[in-house]
């Protein structure tokens, strides 16, 4: 392994916890693995940092809390499970090469954890930060979304370190988003013999796809996607059930109101059929004027440094949404998040470690 240094911040050391962390596969709502990834969180945090990191134990899985003590700041916002499944690691091993580290996590978001543990650990006076680490950002945070949202008011500042943007660019807006599913139920009857006794799920399934795909304005930003979609038993049978998964994504309160509205809105084409509709936009959108405080910080401290909005959620919308001062894409700067080709630049990390010494510096003395 090439040896890269820098005062106050080792790369070297920085890729070796991210081995660790890495090497711990978490996927989401894999208990026995979230609860030996949060121990191994908890270890990496202490052994940098100092002090006790708590698991807090959640149906999801533990989350991981470490306090700095003293008067509350600024809150250092992350996870620790990952979308691949268990043996992920053996396919594709944590891989440090060309400039690169691979590996199922590496972006999203265990190389931005490592980056702001490091970074933390160049301040000589760490009093009034906290790390929380969820176990259950991929799956919609549901039972971390309190515990996020009493520490972010308490804090008074967010610092999210998911993956960079493209180019290393700091998320200054996202969209919110949610998921939709609808349960069709019709009536089965036999395709050759007596076709029209039945009620074809398939065919109101179809129906309701169009419908549903019409909801989409992308003049403002408001996209709706059917992305799965299931009917029938066999080929000689009218299918009595179908079902349909929806994506949803909006940048404004207006038109999360509207989709939802219309969601529940959606009735049946064909007579007899039945639909029932579950799901929410569960994570509002995250308005740019929600960072434009702290990313103003970030440019001063890192000239040059850009911001963009993006499509994707993250715990940050959450935290925003409270009107707590929210910066997103501290983390790597990579990409490949969710896919096999998941990387991060290791050029960067000292940078973007560097970023979070000063930027929990500037908070606390503002």
């Amino acid at each position: 392994m090439t040896m890269h240094k820098t005062v106050g911040v080792s790369v070297d050391a920085m890729i070796e916890d991210l081995r660790t962390l890495v090497e711990t596969e978490s996927p989401s709502r894999h208990l026995e693995a979230l609860a030996l990834s949060a121990k191994v969180v908890a270890a990496v945090i202490e052994s940098r940092l100092g002090g006790e990191a708590v698991l807090i134990e959640s149906e999801a899985g533990p989350h991981v809390h470490w306090r700095a003590g003293g008067e509350p700041k600024v809150l250092i916002l992350g996870h620790h499970d990952t979308v691949f499944p268990l043996g992920t690691l053996e396919r594709r091993p944590f891989t440090v090469e060309d400039g690169h580290v691979t590996g199922p996590g590496v972006f999203d978001m265990l190389g931005g954890l490592v980056q702001a543990v490091h970074g933390l650990a160049a301040l000589d006076d760490r009093s009034g930060v906290e790390i929380l680490v969820t176990a259950d950002e991929e799956v919609g945070s549901r039972s971390s979304r309190a515990l996020i949202e009493e520490r972010a008011l308490a804090c008074g500042a967010v610092l999210v370190f998911e993956g960079a943007a493209d180019g290393g660019a700091l998320k200054t807006g996202r969209k919110g988003c949610g998921g939709f599913h609808l349960s069709i139920t019709g009536r089965a009857s036999h395709a050759g013999l007596e076709p029209a006794a039945g009620i074809n799920a398939l065919i109101e399934a179809s129906y309701q796809v169009l419908d549903i795909a019409a909801l989409g304005r992308p003049e403002v930003g408001t996209t709706v996607t059917p992305t799965v979609a299931t009917a029938g038993t066999q080929d000689n049978v009218v299918p009595a059930e179908a079902t349909v998964s929806v994506d949803v994504r909006v940048e404004s309160a207006e038109e999360r109101e509207r989709i939802e509205s219309a969601f529940a809105a959606l009735a049946p084409h064909l007579e007899g059929a039945e639909i029932t509709v579950e799901g929410a936009i569960s994570r509002p959108p995250m308005p740019e004027s929600a960072s434009a405080e702290l990313f103003a910080v970030a440019q001063r401290l890192l000239p040059g440094i850009e911001g963009t909005s993006v499509g994707g959620g993250s715990d940050g919308n959450f935290t925003a949404a409270l009107g707590v001062p929210t910066l997103d894409g501290l983390g790597a700067v990579g990409g490949g998040a969710h896919a096999d080709h998941e990387y991060i630049v290791i050029e960067a990390m000292t940078e973007r470690a560097n970023l979070v010494t000063d930027l929990v510096r500037a908070i606390r003395n503002a």
